[in-house]
């Protein structure tokens, strides 16, 4: 998975803004999401994201995966991120 070519994202404190210029639709990630898409951008895999994820957040395994989860299929669901 990777970030889509439509979209341009600003960090603005602990959120990331996104924008997808192919709709002019506005998006906000909360701090866990905002890192998800940093790590996302660095193309990291899902298994890298989520060791990284665990190093930096409070949250247990299980949690962050249900997190990542729903935050990935909104993003695929919005054409955020593109499924390879």
């Amino acid at each position: 998975m990777r970030t889509s070519p439509d979209v341009v994202a600003r960090r603005l404190d602990d959120e990331v803004v996104l924008v997808h210029l192919g709709t002019n639709q506005i998006f906000s990630l909360n701090a866990t999401g905002a890192r998800y898409w940093e790590l996302l951008e660095q193309g990291l895999d899902h298994a890298a994201i989520v060791r990284r994820m665990l190093d930096e957040f409070i949250v247990d395994e299980t949690r962050l995966e249900q997190e990542i989860a729903a935050i990935t299929a909104d993003l695929v669901r919005e054409g955020l991120v593109t499924v390879e």
